[in-house]
């Protein structure tokens, strides 16, 4: 009777420890997706640094007085991928956003830069970089999401605190005029 008890414990045991084991490989794995995903944000910040140069040149040979702007673009297209973490990642991602939004401002006014093919093909590759680069980011935030309700759950939290799992932070945007919806108001209609 007696080794039926401990038969019973030692399953009970087996049992536990392979639900430990379980639930850390699960976290281990929502752990590396995370990785993966900021890594896929980080590729897509490369692709653009690595554009900007072909198109400040493009805007450059039209606009020779915005040299300001020009020089600041440059300046700063490496800080996104060289950033340490993600809320700096994503800082400078934001400050550099906003430069191409004033390059572009500064190509609208130049009619013939507009027209020129080279800026156009540079133009839609940019926009398809900020597509793969939105992308990105919803798939890394998704993996944040699933890897922080894990490790908060019940009875996850009893695994991945003592196994040193914590909580990944999402990748926001600063810029609060999208952080809340435009108001819209129309004029008094006429009668």
């Amino acid at each position: 009777m007696g080794w039926i008890v401990f038969a019973v414990i030692g399953a009970v045991i087996l049992l536990l420890l392979l639900w430990g084991v379980a639930i850390y490989n699960r976290l281990v794995s929502q752990r590396a997706l995370v990785r993966e995903g900021f890594s896929g944000i980080t590729v897509q910040l490369r692709r653009r640094a690595d554009l900007i140069p072909n198109l400040v040149s493009t805007v450059e040979g039209y606009a020779t007085h915005e040299r300001e702007t020009l020089t600041q673009v440059i300046g700063h297209r490496g800080d996104a991928v060289s950033a340490k973490g993600v809320a700096a990642t994503a800082q400078a991602d934001n400050m550099f956003s906003a430069m191409l939004g004033r390059l572009m401002a500064v190509a609208e006014a130049y009619p013939d830069l507009k027209a020129n093919q080279n800026f156009q093909q540079l133009q839609s590759e940019l926009s398809e970089i900020e597509e793969h680069l939105q992308s990105a980011r919803r798939y890394y935030n998704a993996t944040v999401r699933d890897l922080n309700t894990s490790i908060q759950s019940f009875p996850n939290v009893l695994i991945a605190r003592p196994m040193g799992f914590s909580e990944e932070e999402s990748y926001t945007d600063a810029d609060a005029s999208i952080q809340s919806a435009p108001v819209v108001k129309f004029g008094a209609a006429k009668a």
